[in-house]
């Protein structure tokens, strides 16, 4: 990634960890909220095609960042997944307001995802989740006590880029 990517992803982060504070609903311009099935959606293409995304949490007064690699659309809800035994799992727990930030390769369009997130104890979904991701077969079973399946409510999601108008959605 070039340095002055990087630099506008670091500043995305840091301006977007702002969410945490606020309380207050915000109007938002742009804002598309009459199809969240198609929004959700949107959203997932947007995280499948830039590969890794970054999750914030907050840390008592600390902002964590990490990567992610996987989130999944089932039954009409948004998921993203890790281990229970992990600190930003602890993290969540403790504050479940997040937010994501993932940047395409070209390094001039990004998206942030900002909502809650909510456990979900269902081994079903966890079992279709892990069928969808092979790969993580090998660390997660579905009744293991450690997967932790995490469905995004209350999601605004924020298409930015340098030669356009920031575009928001809901769902």
């Amino acid at each position: 990634m070039k340095k002055s990517a990087f630099t506008l992803f670091l500043l995305t982060l840091f301006f977007g960890l702002t969410a945490f504070t606020s309380s207050e609903p915000v109007d938002e311009p742009n804002c598309e909220t009459t199809n969240t099935e198609e929004n959700m959606k949107e959203v997932q293409e947007y995280l499948k095609e830039c590969g890794a995304f970054f999750i914030a949490t907050v840390d008592v007064d600390q902002p964590r960042v990490r990567p992610f690699g996987v989130s999944e659309i089932i039954d009409g809800k948004f998921y993203i997944m890790t281990g229970k035994v992990k600190d930003v799992y602890k993290q969540i727990a403790a504050n479940p307001k997040f937010e994501i930030c993932a940047m395409k390769p070209s390094g001039s369009e990004w998206m942030r995802l900002s909502g809650t997130l909510v456990n979900t104890e269902s081994v079903a979904l966890k079992e279709e989740f892990l069928n969808r991701n092979s790969g993580l077969k090998s660390m997660y079973k579905a009744d293991d006590n450690n997967m932790a399946l995490l469905q995004v409510t209350n999601a605004t999601a924020r298409f930015c880029s340098f030669g356009a108008a920031e575009r928001v959605v809901k769902f």
